[in-house]
């Protein structure tokens, strides 16, 4: 049974005998990236940067979803770009909304 389940794999058109196997592969990295800098500090977090992290996970986890075959390892790689990049996003308004209420000099 399970010799079988990993042969499907194996020969499925984006199993890892394919670039469709490697490349959403690969791209982990930049979840795993994404999720070890939630312990920076967030006026170190990057708009352009995240807002491209999330426009990319969100853009090709709709794409992956379309193409023939379907390729499960990219769409799941793109939701966790997209979710890593959407709590990064809100971590930096957070802290900028929070800076920006503490600037404010109370009035006497």
């Amino acid at each position: 049974m399970a010799s079988s389940k990993i042969q499907a794999l194996w020969n499925h058109p984006a199993g890892p005998k394919t670039i469709h196997f490697w490349a959403p592969t690969f791209k982990w990295g930049i979840s795993i990236a994404n999720v070890a800098d939630f312990t920076k500090p967030p006026e170190k977090i990057s708009y352009p940067q995240q807002i491209a992290v999330t426009c990319t996970g969100l853009i090709w986890s709709r794409y992956s979803t379309v193409i023939t075959p379907k390729n499960w390892n990219l769409f799941s790689v793109n939701v966790a770009m997209a979710g890593t990049g959407l709590y990064q996003l809100f971590r930096k308004i957070r802290h900028d909304q929070y800076s920006e209420v503490q600037e404010v000099p109370a009035k006497e």
